[in-house]
């Protein structure tokens, strides 16, 4: 296992990648230095982080392997379909996957690949915000969702 730590306009974040792969982004950041070498996918997602909080257009292109069900797992894929700028709501995503609500909501909640699985484009009924995995919470999410543009007139 080897990790990036980089800082961020929403805290200093933790890359962890595992047999070329990205596992988990944390908040949880350690003081000490990297127990192994930085490898060229940490590179490159430390890379595509720094582009997306500079506000330049694409997309995330890493390869990424969330420990999960099958339905939490189904629930990250439907949440990468949202594009940048745009937000969903937990029916929206229920019924894309044939589930309901309140199950897409906890599977948002145990995103292990926040930002990069954009589980802040989720938003409850009404354009309401619902909860946030994320270091900060939903002042996180906030933050995220002005970023992009898309932070609904009615939570400003």
């Amino acid at each position: 296992m080897a990790w990036i730590q980089l800082n961020s306009p929403v805290g200093r974040l933790k890359v962890i990648e595992r047999d070329d792969a990205i596992i988990r982004v944390t908040w949880r950041v350690e003081d000490r230095a990297c127990d192994t070498e930085t490898t060229p996918l940490l590179t490159c997602a430390a890379r595509q982080l720094e582009d997306y909080f500079a506000g330049r257009e694409f997309a995330f292109d890493l390869p990424l392997r969330p420990a999960g069900s099958a339905f939490q797992r189904a629930v990250w894929s439907a949440m990468c379909r949202i594009p940048p700028g745009q937000t969903a709501s937990y029916g929206d995503l229920a019924d894309e996957i044939g589930n309901v609500p309140r199950a897409v909501g906890l599977a948002c909640g145990a995103n292990p690949i926040p930002i990069i699985i954009p589980c802040h484009r989720v938003l409850a009924a009404g354009g309401r915000m619902g909860g946030f995995s994320g270091g900060g919470g939903v002042e996180t999410k906030r933050k995220l969702l002005e970023h992009e543009g898309a932070l609904p007139p009615s939570l400003f």
